[in-house]
């Protein structure tokens, strides 16, 4: 054979990867991650609290400022940097009042708000405020209830509840916490914690249903557990005695969602029924766990880059001229009843969605 064969053979592997990534990196105007993500970033900044039970920051806020943040800090628009953290000041002063209290999943996991902050700023104000709603999430109080008790004694968080959202609220709080801290008990809890989530929960397809007792594949409750495994495994140690379950886990899971992608690029509001309606909250979580595996080599790029653009391409088309996300399932609570899920609102605007549509941007943007 001649030279310049090999030279082609030897050359065509590595064309072949450039062309998986460069689907993830080529987009036309008006759906490159950078015009997208500020799109979104500077709407939020003017936006209204979106208060948990009327009384704290919520988990879909805290989220989507999380998100801003991120993009913010990774496009060095200071500009923006600044805007939000100016928003947060008046958590100190004005507003203290709407900072979450440490007693529950959904309001500890605030705490990766001011901890994403303190890695932006080095502000040790951020971390002090911060690292107490890690800790508490492993602090049993003293008024713990008896199945609290049991949770504590077996190792695991007292907040745990064995929903599946929990494991995109413990992870990102316990894990942002091992990001500024480096402190290995962090990651390792969350890790530990995962793991007894997806032996408890995962069904042999990957997927989840929305709880135990209630058997359907929603989709942005599926979604909390792609984008949490997906963090996790960012920043989880190589060498990690969990890594091995939670990746078998997530690769089980990510092989069924681009099963039931569908031909629009998103996927439906229950994941396994495509007469329900196409859902953004929830796909594009799915489409944040594809972006993270493709390029952390955990998923073989020639299957899951097409995907995760396909993806990508439709749910710009769901931003509307006043930056708002479109579709977005409303706040949902479990119910064995398949109609319920199908006749959930369609809201346009709510965090649900804004925030991982800018996980996305950011994800695209990450070397």
């Amino acid at each position: 054979m001649c030279k310049k064969s090999l030279l082609l053979l030897f050359l065509l592997p590595f064309q072949f990867v450039f062309a998986q990534t460069s689907l993830l990196t080529d987009f036309p105007e008006g759906y490159t991650p950078k015009e997208v993500g500020k799109r979104l970033a500077y709407h939020f900044v003017d936006g209204k609290h979106m208060l948990h039970i009327g009384k704290w920051i919520s988990y879909p806020e805290t989220f989507t400022w999380n998100g801003g943040l991120k993009f913010a800090a990774l496009t060095n628009d200071q500009e923006l940097v600044k805007l939000l953290q100016n928003r947060f000041e008046l958590l100190f002063t004005t507003e203290k009042a709407l900072l979450p209290i440490m007693n529950h999943v959904d309001v500890n996991m605030f705490g990766s708000l001011p901890l994403e902050l303190y890695k932006i700023t080095k502000d040790q104000r951020y971390l002090d405020l911060g690292l107490p709603y890690a800790d508490t999430q492993w602090q049993l109080p003293a008024n713990a209830k008896p199945k609290e008790r049991e949770w504590d004694r077996k190792g695991y968080s007292w907040q745990t509840r064995l929903w599946i959202d929990d494991m995109y609220m413990i992870t990102i709080v316990q894990t942002q916490a091992y990001r500024v801290t480096g402190d290995r008990k962090y990651i390792d809890r969350a890790a530990r914690e995962m793991v007894m989530y997806l032996d408890e929960l995962q069904c042999p397809n990957g997927l989840f249903y929305h709880a135990p007792d209630v058997p359907f594949y929603w989709g942005r409750g599926n979604g909390w557990m792609a984008a949490g495994m997906a963090e996790l495994l960012s920043s989880l140690p190589e060498d990690s005695e969990y890594r091995p379950r939670i990746l078998h886990g997530y690769r089980t899971m990510m092989k069924s969602l681009k099963k039931y992608q569908s031909s629009n690029g998103l996927w439906h509001q229950l994941l396994d029924h495509p007469d329900c309606w196409l859902e953004t909250s929830g796909s594009a979580m799915f489409t944040f766990a594809f972006i993270k595996g493709v390029k952390n080599g955990w998923l073989d790029a020639k299957e899951y880059a097409p995907a995760a653009r396909k993806a990508w391409m439709a749910m710009v088309k769901y931003i509307d001229e006043n930056d708002n996300v479109k579709s977005v399932c409303e706040g949902t609570n479990k119910k064995n009843d398949k109609q319920y899920y199908y006749d959930r609102k369609q809201n346009v605007g709510d965090y649900h969605g804004q925030a991982p549509y800018l996980w996305c941007a950011v994800a695209l943007l990450e070397e």
